[in-house]
């Protein structure tokens, strides 16, 4: 399985339930990567996405303690209950794509990380775990650095080694 996220210097990914920064390309990345594809994510990521609904074009599984119904979305309340909703999807098709609960659930299920570096502290209250300071984790791919107004960023692609 993989993952996907956009972090700041500091590993930060959010303040207050919205994301750091929208970055075009890095959307662009995120839309095609994950179109026609399974994605799993927590309650609160959804709701950030435009209008708080699912992603069109790819199956929706969302994380959540509540007791609630999601149109276009599985609901399910447990990780396992998330592994058995995207079973019938190979394991490169399948994206966890937040938030932080989400992803410190995951990672240990997860062999690939396509991480959008942005370079640049931003003021947060949410993280995704440094790959960097995990010795299992290496960069398999790195793009040039690329700028947004006066923000460089760049994409990486880390792969968990095998055991």
């Amino acid at each position: 399985m993989n993952l996907i996220v956009a972090v700041d210097r500091n590993w930060a990914i959010g303040y207050q339930n919205k994301m750091l920064i929208s970055i075009p390309e890095d959307m662009r990345f995120f839309r095609d990567e994950t179109i026609g594809k399974a994605v799993i994510m927590g309650r609160k990521t959804m709701e950030t996405f435009q209008g708080g609904k699912p992603l069109k074009n790819r199956l929706n599984v969302v994380i959540t303690s509540k007791d609630i119904e999601i149109n276009d979305a599985v609901v399910v309340h447990s990780i396992e209950e998330a592994l058995e909703a995207v079973k019938d999807y190979k394991s490169e098709a399948v994206y966890v794509v937040g938030g932080e609960s989400i992803y410190r659930q995951m990672i240990d299920y997860c062999d690939v990380a396509h991480v959008t570096k942005i370079d640049y502290a931003y003021h947060a209250d949410t993280y995704f775990p440094n790959l960097d300071e995990k010795k299992e984790w290496k960069i398999a791919e790195e793009s040039e650095e690329r700028t947004y107004y006066d923000i460089e960023y760049a994409f990486y692609k880390y792969v968990k080694a095998k055991k």
